[in-house]
């Protein structure tokens, strides 16, 4: 039977149960500004009843609070995940390509670009005609060639320092990760510590959950929260949280993996700049997926703008192999469209190996076959591995550097190389056919420099090729990652002859020293080359850039375009989240009226209760 004064202890019980819905209240009101903060809920329950030996068999023991819990929809927050990786990744690329539009920007208000430049160049040319044998004219032709050249070194340092500066957020990011990663099982072990003894660590909760946030905008995120149980299967209070990146496990409960950055001095295109850093697991070695179709966020962007090329990278299969080297064929490709590093890595069957030179087969529809030379660190074990490689010659496919469909900082430059080998050839055949002014025999006018001092003209180049035509191409001529072509004549590296530069005789403006019309055939030539549309994709050499900056402005205005899609998804993504989980005001307002009453009444239950024992106690048989 109960105590006479039961009525207490269950008002007692209302009191302290809407006590904490009250402070539950306050603290939500308190935190309503407060970024990633969780509304909780105090959550109430009635007490076990107490039987009696009466007709009605039990009587309620009041109420009490069984925990204090977040109002989260995991639901939302896996779409809120989803839709800001992809608002990261379209951000950071938009981030990107809006600065190598404007570097492509040819406004001749604001800067000289290569619309500018260019029309001058052949408008100096254009003089020549009527004083070619003047020295000024000449020289200003000259230096204005000189410009262009300047214009090109240039642009491409401008794209090399974008390729850089993606490199050094690449290894922020992973630094990032790395971070969060720790975080996470800091977390995870508190909250566990926590929650086995029975409570709810919504504060810790919410910490994980910011960044879980926050990792979301730089990868693919997706987690998973397991009971954790025991071998009777019997619930042990704990939870084992995992946290998985682009498809692979960051953090398994309280353990956590780390990324690495490591610079290679192999790159994956001719025009990469060196130190590119890979991203490896800490503890596997295993390459991390970042670039993948799974993978998402601002770090897979910032993989396209350093790393895209088109999917333009070399391929070929195997056609043969030995302790240290590997033959490729692939379909006839154009010495000026090479673009494969002079001292890279190529993957076949599932394994990477490296290479720090080559040499090419070259037929006259194009490269044929490549032969690549084996790093030391990569020769082959032994002959059973070489046959492996090689396989039955026809089956086994090789490709080199990195393969991504974007258009990113190596497409551009292989671009402007492609245009620039064509251009500066198609000129230097038609010096090569001309006499200067002093009656030699003119040679290469646009050349290649390297960073050592050496000086590439192409002319054994063209020694090879012409040889090989007079011969019918009845055998292939060879072409060499070090050897002198047009392949060395990049945006990096272009220059005008140092010895036009230094006696503008030295330019050929006719093919023979005569008086007459023919004097100045060599220009008329070189004049035609301005509109030669088989300069680039199809189009004139004088619309090149225009040709590129489309290139640029379609992937611009594609990203602005995905990036304010996905920015108003992730926003109306987190007004729905918010819905749930956020502080209303207004809401919480009509809580603390609604817990102020029912204390009240509780209080009224105290009071009553009360009055009633003062009556049993001091009045009832009293005369």
């Amino acid at each position: 039977m109960p105590s006479q004064f039961f009525g207490l202890n269950i008002g007692a019980s209302a009191l302290s149960a809407f006590q904490t819905s009250v402070n539950t209240a306050a603290n939500n009101v308190a935190n309503v500004q407060t970024k990633g903060y969780t509304r909780q809920t105090a959550n109430l329950s009635a007490t076990d009843p107490i039987r009696v030996y009466t007709r009605y068999g039990s009587v309620g023991t009041g109420v009490e609070v069984t925990s204090v819990t977040q109002e989260r929809n995991l639901y939302y927050d896996e779409k809120y995940w989803q839709s800001n990786s992809s608002r990261g990744f379209f951000e950071q690329k938009l981030y990107y390509v809006d600065q190598v539009q404007t570097i492509f920007r040819d406004d001749e208000q604001s800067q000289k670009g290569f619309s500018s430049i260019f029309s001058q160049m052949f408008k100096d040319l254009d003089t020549l005609k009527t004083q070619g044998e003047v020295k000024a004219v000449r020289n200003q032709f000259i230096h204005q060639a000189q410009s262009l050249c300047t214009y090109f070194n240039a642009l491409s340092k401008s794209l090399t320092d974008i390729q850089e500066d993606t490199n050094e957020e690449i290894k922020a990011s992973v630094d990032n990760i790395n971070s969060i990663a720790e975080k996470i099982s800091v977390l995870n072990k508190q909250i566990n510590n926590i929650e086995v003894r029975g409570g709810h660590a919504n504060e810790l909760r919410d910490q994980r959950a910011n960044l879980i946030d926050e990792l979301s905008g730089i990868a693919d995120v997706e987690t998973k929260e397991f009971e954790v149980t025991n071998s009777n299967g019997q619930n042990l209070g704990g939870t084992n949280y995992r946290v998985y990146i682009n498809g692979q496990t960051l953090v398994d409960g309280n353990d956590y993996r780390t990324l690495k950055c490591t610079s290679s001095k192999y790159l994956n295109n001719q025009m990469d700049a060196e130190g590119m850093y890979a991203i490896t697991w800490e503890d596997t070695g295993m390459e991390f997926n970042a670039k993948g179709a799974s993978a998402n966020g601002s770090l897979k962007a910032l993989f396209m703008i350093r790393d895209g090329n088109n999917n333009e990278n070399m391929k070929g299969t195997v056609s043969d192999a030995d302790l240290s080297s590997i033959t490729i064929k692939i379909p006839d490709t154009k010495v000026n469209e090479l673009s494969l590093a002079n001292k890279g890595r190529i993957m076949v069957n599932n394994k990477f190996y490296y290479y720090d030179g080559w040499t090419a087969k070259v037929g006259e529809n194009g490269v044929n076959s490549v032969t690549f030379k084996l790093a030391p660190e990569s020769q082959m074990a032994d002959q059973a591995e070489a046959d492996r490689v090689k396989g039955d010659g026809q089956s086994n496919y090789l490709t080199t550097g990195s393969s991504m469909d974007a258009m990113g900082i190596p497409y551009y430059q292989n671009q402007i190389n492609e245009f620039l080998r064509n251009f500066t050839q198609a000129f230097n055949d038609i010096e090569k056919q001309g006499v200067t002014l002093d009656g030699d025999k003119m040679g290469a006018f646009f050349v290649g420099t390297s960073p050592t001092g050496n000086t590439f003209d192409a002319d054994s180049w063209d020694a090879k090729v012409q040889a090989a035509k007079k011969d019918g191409w009845t055998k292939d001529i060879e072409l060499s990652s070090d050897g002198d072509s047009y392949y060395q004549f990049t945006a990096t590296t272009l220059a005008v002859n140092s010895k036009s530069l230094k006696d503008p005789n030295y330019f050929a403006t006719s093919t023979q020293i005569t008086q007459g019309e023919a004097k100045y055939d060599t220009v008329e030539d070189l004049l035609k080359l301005q509109k030669d549309v088989r300069m680039f994709r199809g189009d004139s050499a004088e619309t090149f850039l225009e040709t590129l900056i489309s290139d640029v402005t379609v992937d611009v205005n594609k990203t602005t375009t995905s990036s304010n899609n996905y920015s108003n998804l992730s926003t109306a993504i987190a007004t729905q989240r918010a819905s749930v989980s956020g502080v209303d005001e207004d809401e919480e307002a009509m809580n603390l009226i609604k817990f102020q009453n029912a204390y009240n009444l509780a209080s009224k239950v105290i009071s009553v209760m009360s009055e009633m024992y003062d009556k049993l106690i001091n009045e009832t048989g009293v005369v």
